[in-house]
């Protein structure tokens, strides 16, 4: 796999109230190969989402550039396929024709034999095949975010941009639409991009997992390689002793941003060294990730 996302000195930052400037992310490096299945991972209020819209299109850097298979990221495009967490389907049409909307724009060059047959399979793949003709609300949540997976994938993105599509979803369909995703990533290789707040999620999809230090001037952290083979079972990969040892990883990671976020409030701002450790569960239930 060759390199086919590269963040160079990635930055973005907001007028401040009363003045000033906010930086929310500074200087974000990192590169991701064709092919790769990466997520982003840390404390509400850092930034990755931040980063996401920034790859999108959606938000312009104040600082470093973008490169997506070899050309600058300038604005929205359809080589990116975005999936955030509430699918936004327009409400007066189906299944079937939020996503041909989309196809029929990216695909203008097929006859409609080949643009209805595009459509069709990517409904599908994510179970919706019963369902193409009712309207977003004769569908679950859950059927829903199935509706959007499809629609980014349609549109055969070089990346696949995922701004925690599962966050609003109940613990059963959230693993469930997992490996719907990961069905569908694997037929079509795309390299994606996920933004998470959820740990064990991030270990289950993902190659790689870059964890973000926390704002402000976020920055790459840490990366961890996740070297399960695919394709992967939840089961095996739960009862496996190298699942423990990542998690804890990640878990220590983010509590060790917690604690410095906490020195900072106690002193003014002013980042503390040494701190007293804390009890685990107490760090657990007190985390807010997003």
């Amino acid at each position: 796999m060759s390199e086919f996302l590269e963040l160079s000195k990635l930055s973005k930052s907001y007028p401040a109230p009363g003045g000033g400037v906010s930086v929310v992310v500074k200087d974000f490096d990192l590169k991701v190969k064709k092919g790769e299945f990466v997520s982003l991972i840390g404390h509400s209020g850092c930034g990755k989402s931040t980063v996401l819209s920034m790859i999108a299109g959606l938000t312009p850097p104040t600082g470093g550039g973008i490169i997506l298979a070899g050309k600058e990221v300038v604005g929205p495009g359809p080589d990116r396929g975005v999936v955030f967490q509430s699918p936004c389907l327009l409400p007066w049409m189906t299944a079937y024709e939020n996503v041909a909307l989309g196809v029929n724009q990216v695909f203008y060059t097929a006859n409609k034999e080949e643009r209805r047959q595009i459509v069709e399979y990517y409904l599908s793949v994510v179970g919706l095949e019963d369902s193409v003709h009712k309207r977003p609300a004769e569908l679950s949540q859950g059927m829903r975010q199935r509706v959007g997976i499809a629609r980014a994938f349609a549109l055969a993105p070089k990346m696949l941009l995922l701004d925690e599509p599962f966050g609003m979803l109940d613990s059963l369909t959230r693993y469930e639409l997992q490996q719907v995703l990961l069905n569908v990533w694997r037929k079509d290789q795309r390299t994606a991009l996920l933004v998470t707040h959820d740990v064990d999620e991030a270990i289950f999809l993902s190659d790689r997992v870059v964890m973000m230090t926390d704002g402000p001037e976020a920055e790459v952290g840490d990366i961890m390689d996740v070297e399960f083979p695919r394709p992967r079972s939840r089961k095996k990969i739960m009862e496996s002793p190298l699942y423990d040892r990542l998690r804890a990883h990640l878990i220590e990671f983010l509590e060790v941003q917690a604690h410095k976020k906490g020195a900072e409030k106690e002193n003014g701002g002013v980042p503390q060294s040494h701190r007293p450790p804390q009890n685990k569960s107490d760090v657990a239930l007190k985390l807010e990730l997003k």
